[in-house]
């Protein structure tokens, strides 16, 4: 054990010395706009509960009816005897939600990314994948075994040469075509960008790819009915795979699929992460069923509205502070800084003034992009904004 132990702590010096240690922080209180952490209370600008769901008190009475009736665990996986009603009335409510023949849950958005591509796809396949998707995507790449490409960021015309070598690609006789699948986010959870929807349907369309969209930060946010990226660009019936979570704007924990009945039957029988899984706990599905309903609801969407005026708020802003923010049009606002030391440092003074924003470091993104990755909700207020932006220092020279 002394050597085991001895080996551990020399990488983690190694972490350390690159600035690139993290630790956990315990919270003592509810998610919300101001959370306690270390018995100091912070405005928080850090949280993905973009609606301010997740403490709601139609959310937690909810959970709590779905503990007194099917208890605290649901027991074992979907396919053995743990497939209980909540999870049941949840998927049928994603269903009629994104508008799609049917939907599966699975217990986080990483389960329903790997499980998903790696039922799909195997080594006579082609992944394409835009460079900055999420991390649990790539992992599904890494263990799918496709054949991998990845086009630099919203990049059409790189990802066209791909799709045409894909093409090219001959069938092995005796085996099936090989099937070429593109994934990428509908908003960039590092970036807060969105990806050019109309025209990567049609560059799939046009040389037969399948086309994967991750809604996990548009979901509860963009659309009339708050449905995702896809509904405002109108497209969503054009999307083979729809994938989302449940523990952002709607307040709860999860990920789904919505897409075609055969798409869902199949992950039935083949997703990994959902057949071997013992199925999230009643509670989570009945508080993320509530969400979905308050979210299409006329406070949703005052919620949405309210949300949207805040981001143009902080955003008006930071650019008259000197902030670059490039083409953000989300909750999303990373604010670039660069070098990992001075991200930490600038976090950590923003702390002590009262507000939490915690530095986003390698590899969670690229070495030297280090960002404050500032995330805004429906239940900030205009004097939070006032402060934040009073306290943040000025951008450094060269982000």
């Amino acid at each position: 054990m002394n050597a085991f132990n001895s080996e551990l702590n020399q990488r983690l010096d190694a972490l350390r010395q690159q600035d690139l240690y993290r630790q956990l922080r315990r919270v003592d209180s509810a998610q919300s706009s101001r959370i306690q952490i270390d018995g100091q209370a912070l405005l928080n600008f850090s949280s993905n509960d973009y609606l301010g769901l997740a403490n709601h008190p139609l959310l937690k009475e909810a959970a709590i009816k779905a503990i007194e009736r099917f208890g605290s665990g649901s027991g074992a996986s979907r396919l053995i005897c743990g497939s209980l009603a909540p999870h049941h009335e949840l998927d049928h409510a994603l269903a009629r939600f994104k508008q799609t023949e049917a939907a599966l849950s699975f217990s986080s958005g990483y389960a329903a990314a790997v499980g998903t591509i790696c039922a799909l796809l195997d080594k006579e396949d082609i992944l394409v994948l835009d460079k900055l998707v999420h991390a649990s995507i790539v992992d599904a790449a890494r263990l799918c075994g496709a054949k991998l490409r990845i086009y630099p960021h919203n990049d059409l015309g790189a990802l066209e040469d791909i799709l045409r070598w894909a093409v090219k690609k001959e069938s092995i006789p005796g085996q099936r075509r090989p099937q070429t699948l593109i994934v990428t986010e509908s908003v960039f959870s590092m970036d807060g960008d969105v990806a050019p929807l109309r025209e990567l349907i049609a560059l799939k369309e046009k040389y037969g790819a399948w086309l994967m969209v991750d809604e996990a930060h548009a979901t509860g946010l963009f659309g009339e009915h708050g449905r995702g990226l896809a509904e405002e660009a109108k497209i969503a019936d054009r999307i083979e795979i729809q994938m989302g979570t449940l523990g952002k704007a709607l307040g709860a924990s999860g990920g789904y699929i919505c897409g075609s009945k055969c798409l869902i039957d199949f992950l039935i029988n083949r997703a990994r992460t959902f057949i071997f899984s013992t199925a999230p706990v009643p509670a989570a599905a009945a508080a993320a069923q509530a969400g979905l309903e308050l979210v299409q609801s006329p406070e949703g969407r005052a919620r949405r509205t309210r949300l949207w005026e805040t981001i143009h708020q902080i955003k008006t802003g930071l650019l008259q502070a000197g902030w670059l923010l490039s083409s953000v049009n989300s909750a999303i606002i990373p604010l670039v800084i660069g070098d990992e030391a001075l991200a930490m440092a600038t976090a950590k003074t923003l702390r002590e003034a009262g507000i939490f924003i915690p530095a986003v470091r390698y590899p969670t993104v690229a070495r030297g992009l280090a960002r404050l990755r500032l995330t805004l909700t429906a239940a900030h207020t205009p004097d939070d904004l006032e402060k934040l932006l009073c306290t943040l220092p000025s951008p450094p020279r060269d982000a």
